[in-house]
């Protein structure tokens, strides 16, 4: 008789020492444990797959995001991120267990944080698009952050508020470095990208290429000859890229190490050269869309 499949690990706090309480009955380990809530207070923490800095980068949590904290020790905390429930390991250094409640979102490609309401001031941090804030009074064109500092007010949103068009979003991001795991205006994926511009219009999205592919919006006909529309995602074993419009892909890419725009044809023959072929296209709900 065949073992049972496990649950996947990216998305299962388990471990042959210790697992997460709700997976009682589902997986063996030694002890079950409820976790704790921390907050990301460090711009953004990486998220590893072993309690090593040289280990893979499997995402990113930016500022303000929680997670739950299943275990720590020598400077590292395995947890789960809340947002998209990947499972890894942070820098204990940039947890905090003070949840404070988020009111802004940035909704820039990336913004600073300033020492006083003054652009002039000594910087304290660089954020990216969908960090997280709380903000307690207005300095003229500045937010007052809880906890100090200061960031220009348009270039953020409140919580509750999102954009409107998530290919706008991406194209913000060409030229930003391609990185594996990445999730920051500093360095990206491609299933980070297409995650971070979800978010941006609301969308709640899973973190990696063949997740999405399975979850994020609906299936549509991608047969040769069909045509696809803006806003389409098109997925590959491993990778995903977003139309622009019927005929360009915007996608972070190992082959420019960076992010994009380039004819769907190229890419597709490109990386059909490569071994790849496309498996399947996805489209996301309607928000307002500009015209184009």
């Amino acid at each position: 008789m065949s073992k049972p499949l496990l649950p996947d690990p990216r998305l299962h706090a388990y471990r042959a020492d210790l697992a997460a309480n709700q997976l009682r009955g589902l997986v063996e380990a030694e002890r079950f444990v409820k976790g704790e809530q921390r907050q990301v207070v460090a711009a953004s923490l990486p998220l590893r797959r072993e309690p090593r800095f040289d280990a893979t980068l499997d995402t990113e949590a930016l500022k303000g995001e929680t997670v739950t904290l299943y275990a720590e020790g020598d400077g590292w905390a395995w947890v789960q991120i809340d947002r998209d429930r990947y499972v890894g390991y942070m820098p204990s250094d940039g947890l905090s267990p003070e949840i404070v409640a988020s009111t802004h979102k940035i909704a820039a490609l990336r913004s600073y944080v300033y020492s006083e309401p003054d652009s002039k001031s000594p910087t304290l941090d660089l954020l990216s698009l969908n960090a997280l804030v709380s903000a307690c009074v207005g300095e003229g064109r500045f937010l007052a952050l809880d906890g100090g500092g200061y960031i220009v007010a348009r270039h953020t949103l409140p919580v509750d508020e999102r954009a409107d068009d998530p290919v706008a979003i991406a194209e913000a991001f060409v030229g930003t470095p391609y990185l594996w795991g990445g999730r920051t205006s500093i360095g990206i994926d491609c299933s980070g990208l297409v995650q971070l511009a979800a978010e941006a219009v609301g969308l709640s999205a899973p973190r990696d290429a063949d997740m999405q592919a399975a979850e994020l919006g609906e299936a549509v006909d991608w047969r040769e000859g069909a045509e696809l529309s803006r806003g389409d995602l098109v997925f590959w074993d491993g990778h995903v890229g977003i139309m622009t419009s019927p005929a360009r892909l915007l996608h972070a890419n190992a082959h420019h190490m960076a992010v994009e725009i380039e004819p769907f044809a190229d890419a597709k023959e490109r990386i059909m050269q490569a071994g790849y072929e496309v498996i399947g296209v996805r489209r996301l709900p309607r928000i307002r869309q500009p015209l184009r």
